[in-house]
């Protein structure tokens, strides 16, 4: 991303990832987390400082700001520019320690203490990268690139054309949302007060594609309620719900997930299960 043309991101990227932002199924508040107000305050300040001056926090912690368009472009169409603060709730995201390395066409060691290693078979789309530097983590936690990589590129953009002022561009609204990994992403999007006619989101994707649709999904919390008897003197009393969970799991579909379809076609997936023998709940 480095050039006499392009700006560096990584240094605002790697100052992103250190935020503890992972969101949670369970909050029922809005954002789910406190952790991600942190990060939309320090983007707030970012936008400000590259002439974004309405920015500022909405409703359920949505960043919002507009760049003005420039003379003779005000009749354009606004632009839309959106990423999301949070990162998954489904892994370790906690003290992230990223580090810059070089791919030199073999497994990639991550952790010598704990000999983690990053495995070319594992994931064989790292070979297009051959003897580029790649930001990974330590290997124990996420890295957080869903999708702070989209929050860089769109800052990095507003400070760019703060430092380019001859670059003619419409109005330019930009948006930082909460909670998109747990589905809420767009809970309390006001898509009026964004005020763009049309938009792109910064989320995943291969270097230079451009993805026109999204998959659709919905999530099922599915309780479990057993029956507790002391286990000597519980034949014929005990309903143990770990058993029926796992009974449950058991009978989806094995060609119906998420590491056996590809394309269009549909998959069922158990994100989370916890509880006891009396209680249990899937996610």
């Amino acid at each position: 991303m480095t050039s006499k043309k392009f700006p560096n991101i990584v240094p605002e990227f790697l100052s992103y990832v250190l935020y503890e932002t992972q969101s949670s199924r369970e909050s029922t508040e809005e954002p789910s987390t406190p952790n991600q107000l942190l990060l939309a305050e320090e983007l707030v300040t970012e936008l400000k400082s590259s002439g974004l001056r309405d920015a500022h926090i909405g409703k359920g912690g949505v960043v919002y700001g507009t760049l003005p368009a420039t003379r003779g472009c005000e009749d354009c169409p606004g632009l839309g520019l959106i990423a999301h603060m949070d990162t998954s709730p489904d892994a370790p995201a906690v003290n992230i320690k990223p580090q810059i390395l070089v791919y030199e066409g073999k497994d990639v060691l991550l952790n010598p203490e704990k000999g983690i290693y990053f495995k070319e078979e594992a994931f064989p789309e790292i070979k297009k990268h051959l003897n580029q530097e790649i930001i990974f983590t330590d290997g124990t936690t996420l890295l957080g690139a869903d999708d702070k990589a989209g929050i860089a590129a769109i800052t990095a953009c507003m400070a760019y054309l703060k430092t380019h002022p001859e670059i003619p561009h419409a109005k330019i609204c930009v948006a930082f949302t909460p909670d998109e990994e747990i589905a809420k992403g767009t809970v309390n999007f006001d898509i009026e007060h964004f005020g763009a006619q049309y938009a792109y989101t910064f989320d995943g994707g291969e270097i230079g594609t451009l993805e026109t649709e999204n998959f659709n999904a919905a999530t099922a919390f599915v309780q479990i309620a057993g029956v507790v008897v002391h286990p000597g003197l519980s034949k014929g009393k005990m309903v143990n719900s770990l058993k029926l969970a796992a009974k449950l799991i058991s009978r989806l579909p094995a060609d119906q997930a998420p590491e056996t379809t590809e394309g269009y076609e549909g998959f069922i997936h158990p994100n989370k299960v916890e509880g006891s023998v009396a209680y249990r709940q899937l996610i």
